[in-house]
């Protein structure tokens, strides 16, 4: 069967995927054939959006759900970069991404990166984790990354209350990024093929307005230039060559008060 986790890793041009994998995405493709720019698009803004966080902003904490498998540059990498003593906790559902994680847990000396398997329909099993606790100084700020995983859960107020329960815990200057299918950037009526054809394969999917995605911002200062297409999210040259036709994703980044 597909795996949402193995598909994102061929549209990468990962390898780390099955024949069924590579049927679905490809026949995600044949109706969509923006599919593997927008994927792309936003990994960059999960780069982008990182960078900004370590290196601007003086973040060294972060907690990326919804990781994915490893395909560099992985988070921990670019938050290094920028601050060698960055600490990274990874959560993922996916057996296949336990199997890898050994690439997410690379650090240099004066970091850290852990992984946990846990789900994110659990917060309260993550946020109260001995690794996170271990991993984290709740004095400081902590990130919170959700990058291409909230189009899963197809409830509204789950996601919220996900977001509410993950967030709750964290001292105020805490950051939430995020990122999800939209419906207003590539044009709509592809998107909504192209979800309803990850849902015929089982990858159980939903789209949303980007009003409907800055709800998931409620309660939180957002950071300019608000919640936009990933490749209009504070862009860089590579970023301003990507059509927006050609991308489905919308992306923000917010502060706790």
């Amino acid at each position: 069967m597909p795996h949402s986790a193995r598909v994102y890793d061929y549209l990468l041009g990962g390898k780390d995927n099955f024949e069924a994998d590579r049927t679905a995405a490809e026949d995600v493709i044949k109706i969509a054939p923006y599919m593997p720019t927008s994927v792309r698009a936003n990994r960059d803004f999960m780069v982008r959006v990182t960078r900004y966080l370590a290196a601007e902003r003086g973040v060294d904490q972060f907690i990326d759900i919804g990781t994915g498998l490893p395909t560099s540059p992985n988070l921990h990498e670019v938050a290094q970069r920028a601050n060698p003593a960055a600490r990274i906790i990874y959560v993922d559902n996916d057996p296949l991404v336990l199997v890898h994680a050994r690439a997410l847990l690379t650090s240099t000396p004066e970091g850290r990166t852990r992984y946990i398997q846990a789900d994110l329909n659990d917060p309260d099993a993550i946020i109260g984790s001995s690794e996170v606790r271990d991993t984290f100084d709740f004095s400081r700020p902590v990130a919170l990354c959700l990058i291409a995983v909230v189009h899963f859960i197809h409830d509204e107020d789950a996601v919220r209350s996900i977001i509410e329960r993950l967030m709750k815990p964290l001292p105020a200057g805490s950051f939430l990024t995020l990122s999800t299918i939209a419906l207003d950037s590539a044009p709509g009526d592809l998107v909504r093929e192209a979800v309803a054809q990850y849902n015929r394969r089982g990858i159980m999917s939903k789209a949303r307005t980007r009003a409907q995605i800055e709800e998931f911002f409620a309660g939180f200062e957002l950071i300019e230039p608000g919640v936009v297409p990933v490749h209009r999210w504070r862009p860089d040259e590579q970023a301003f060559l990507v059509r927006d036709s050609m991308v489905s994703m919308y992306g923000g980044l917010a502060v706790k008060g």
